[in-house]
């Protein structure tokens, strides 16, 4: 259980009757009870099932494909290859529904002729079960040649280097200049050079890609998925080649995305097959197929040079960052943007320079991931801010409380964002409850230390995409309340979030709500579940569209009370005079007078998100995103010398979240992203032989269990200053970003030395402690 703490007296206490409740989500019931069906619950009669065969080697020209003995296989119904398809490109960089022209950085639906990365789609199988569609995919006969291949971004940018992408490699390329980072440098003191390196990661989530596609009455393609955006059905419907209303993407709760739904996964190869059989069709990833079927988190490269005064402030800064973006770009110029902005932290630096660049290789291509390039700059930043304390001789918290960002201080790109900055707040908390007694006391090889990081890290999308989310609000004669949004659910509320907006300005609970959600025929569309967006974009919507039923409802009952409607209220599902609550009618009268009288009861908002233009491209000055969330995380750590294993002993969150809306639901955010923090940093490493991945399964590919993981100590601040409904920032990316780097601060105060890559495995920590003592 979270605790919330006031730190500020200039924050007033506000008592909502349903907003920051630990109440249960309107999914929690369905999901408890095995009665919530996903994607791949969906069946049809006379379906197909469907097999995608996939490249074995990651460099490669297609120099012969045949297909025949499959063909001929009893219930084979149909086989697909580049061959039968028009020259069209799948998308891979889709900024939602604004409009805004996508980057030039599309893929092949299936190879033609080259393959650039291990497990590529060559072919589509659809058979009348699913024994019979595996045995065909062993059918197929194919050649693949072998081309030079590139799988380390800093080869792939020298020249000579195989191309993938481009003319040289480089996909995208960022700059961010503020001041003089090179006179900063040489006016320091004291100057800490070092490089960091984070790593692949998988989302690992517990459902697999899996969808179900049929045409309708209307000719139109329908796809029940698991994705986390059904506008997606624009892109379908560009590479199908039929118009964009001939495609509807009908949503299911999804078994977890954290990025890994973000990008098209299985939606064109069942649109395809659909459209090419007349039958319905199914598609469902098995785990090493998913493995290789999206995109992975950007391996990054961070050197931080950091320029120090004798008496612990920080005059300039040099970080140079390179991210492997795999054979495809996908959302990479994004992901680079995020770190590059971020990569000064949370900290003041007027003298900065940034250069980051993403690379082709022929990796594994990635994309979104929570955290979003952030969480990899935090990965370095912290670490490099113990180090600069370290090399001072400073305590590393005095060291970063003279080093603050504080609110109203302009941030990397000369923005200033508009809430609170409670940095320094959070962190001393964090190490306050991390308290003065060690965990564990143990002598010999057994090693203790702590570890703190802070961060920042934005939600809501990039200002120059022009964010837009819709929402409607109705109330039914009988006094329930629907509210309509396009939003996906990952299982992280969000849908049930929107009820619980909706019932507060309403006054009634959250059993008299229902969400209609997930569909891009019928629902207005509300953008993608990413970014950290869905509760400040469509949880606005939806609170601005219940706002505007509110206010008709209320001067319905003014009218009835003889009274102005600034004195009525609405709660404990009945209106009120404020001052005298016995005058007073059921809600559900209220509502049917309002209908009696032709009063309009539901609304349709648009919420727009503020708008930018680009960063100017030379110094990146200028606005990324609407606003920032700041918080800490604080670990305890042993470290046996002898086979470098580390346990985590404590784990300690703090975060301003601005308003919690349900409580609950924020201290899953926050458990689940320290478990996913906790295995990036110490045993989560996916490696890949000359790009082809050689830990295909979950016996290889090690996450923290429930036995690996300590309860999570949570306090919640509510600084009620974000963009968001009733002040509320946002938590699901940044309960992730410092979690890493706390626990390779914890490892490095505990052996002495630090260990540079991550994740930090029992050979590394090792190899780092035998170089540390030749070093003596």
């Amino acid at each position: 259980m979270s605790t919330i703490v006031n730190l500020d007296d200039s924050v007033p206490n506000v008592n909502y009757r349903q907003v920051g409740k630990p109440l249960p989500r309107t999914d929690a019931a369905g999901k408890v009870f095995g009665k919530t069906p996903y994607a791949g619950d969906y069946q049809m009669p006379g379906m197909l099932h469907m097999r995608v065969v996939r490249a074995d080697i990651a460099s490669a020209e297609l120099t012969h494909l045949d297909v025949e003995k499959a063909r001929a296989l009893a219930g084979v119904v149909e086989i697909i290859t580049a061959a039968d398809l028009p020259d069209r490109m799948a998308a891979t960089d889709i900024p939602g529904q604004t409009g805004q022209k996508r980057m030039d950085t599309d893929q092949q639906v299936l190879v033609r002729k080259r393959v650039k990365y291990f497990g590529e789609p060559i072919a589509l199988i659809a058979a009348e079960t699913p024994d019979i569609a595996n045995r065909a995919a062993e059918l197929v006969a194919f050649t693949l040649k072998p081309i030079p291949g590139v799988y380390d971004p800093i080869e792939a940018m020298k020249p000579g280097a195989p191309i993938v992408q481009g003319k040289d490699n480089v996909v995208a390329t960022h700059k961010i200049k503020k001041g003089d980072a090179a006179a900063g440098l040489a006016a320091a003191d004291i100057v800490i050079e070092n490089t960091y390196k984070t790593p692949f990661q998988e989302h690992a989530f517990l459902e697999p890609e899996v969808g179900l596609a049929w045409i309708d009455e209307n000719e139109v393609i329908n796809i029940r998925v698991c994705t986390q955006v059904i506008e997606h059905f624009r892109a379908i419907a560009d590479a199908v080649g039929v118009p964009h209303n001939k495609v509807r993407i009908r949503g299911a709760l999804v078994g977890g995305g954290f990025g890994g739904k973000e990008d098209v996964t299985v939606e064109i190869y069942l649109a395809l097959m659909a459209k090419r059989t007349l039958r319905p069709v199914r598609l469902e990833y098995t785990r090493e197929d998913s493995l290789v079927g999206h995109g992975k988190r950007h391996p990054f490269t961070l050197t931080y040079k950091t320029g120090l005064t004798k008496d612990g402030k920080i005059c300039g800064l040099d970080v140079q960052i390179i991210a492997d973006s795999g054979a495809y770009v996908f959302l990479s110029p994004y992901v680079l943007l995020y770190g590059a902005v971020n990569a000064p932290g949370p900290y003041k630096v007027e003298n900065l320079n940034v250069f980051a660049q993403a690379v082709a290789t022929n990796n594994m291509f990635t994309s979104a991931f929570r955290g979003f390039g952030g969480m990899q700059s935090c990965a370095a930043y912290e670490q490099q801010m113990d180090e600069c304390a370290k090399a001072l001789g400073m305590d590393r918290i005095e060291f970063r409380r003279l080093n603050y960002l504080n609110t109203g201080d302009e941030i990397s790109t000369g923005f200033v964002p508009p809430s609170a900055i409670w940095t320094e707040k959070c962190v001393d908390l964090a190490w306050k409850n991390l308290g003065g007694e060690l965990a564990l006391k143990k002598d010999g090889p057994i090693k203790i230390g702590r570890g703190v990081a802070a961060y920042q890290q934005s939600y809501g999308r990039l200002t120059f995409l022009h964010d837009t989310s819709e929402a409607w609000v109705g109330v039914e004669i009988d006094g329930t309340v629907i509210v309509r949004s396009g939003v996906t659910d990952i299982g992280a509320g969000q849908v049930s979030a929107l009820g619980q907006i909706a019932v507060e300005i309403l006054g009634v609970s959250l059993e008299d709500v229902i969400i209609y959600n997930s569909d891009s025929a019928v629902t207005p569309l509300a953008g993608t579940t990413t970014a950290t967006r869905a509760l400040y974009m469509t949880g606005n919507a939806t609170k601005m569209a219940a706002e505007a039923v509110r206010k008709r409802l209320v001067a319905r009952a003014a009218k009835s009370f003889g009274v102005e409607p600034d004195v009525v209220d609405l709660g404990g599902s009945r209106a009120f005079v404020i001052d005298n609550p016995e005058t007073s009618m059921e809600f559900i009268d209220l509502v049917k007078l309002c209908a009696s009288d032709g009063i309009h009861r539901s609304e349709l908002v648009n919420f727009k998100a503020p708008f930018s233009d680009y960063l100017d491209p030379e110094t990146g000055q200028g606005q990324a995103h609407p606003d920032y969330v700041y918080g800490a995380h604080a670990i305890e750590v042993s470290v046996d010398t002898d086979t470098g294993e580390v346990r985590v002993l404590r784990s300690v969150a703090v975060h301003d979240i601005g308003q919690c809306i349900n409580r609950a639901a924020v201290e899953g955010q926050i458990e689940g992203g320290t478990q996913n923090g906790q295995g990036f940093a110490l045993s989560e490493e996916m490696l890949y032989e000359e790009g082809k991945l050689v830990t295909p399964s979950f016996s290889e590919y090690l996450m923290p269990t429930s036995m690996d993981m300590p309860r999570v100590e949570i306090s919640l601040l509510e600084s009620r200053s974000g963009l968001g409904p009733f002040g509320a920032k946002g938590i699901g990316e940044p309960a992730i970003s410092p979690v890493a780097p706390a626990i390779a601060n914890a490892i490095a105060d505990a052996i002495g030395v630090r260990v540079f890559e991550m994740p930090i495995t029992p050979e590394r920590v090792v190899n780092a402690l035998k170089g540390a003592v030749g070093q003596m």
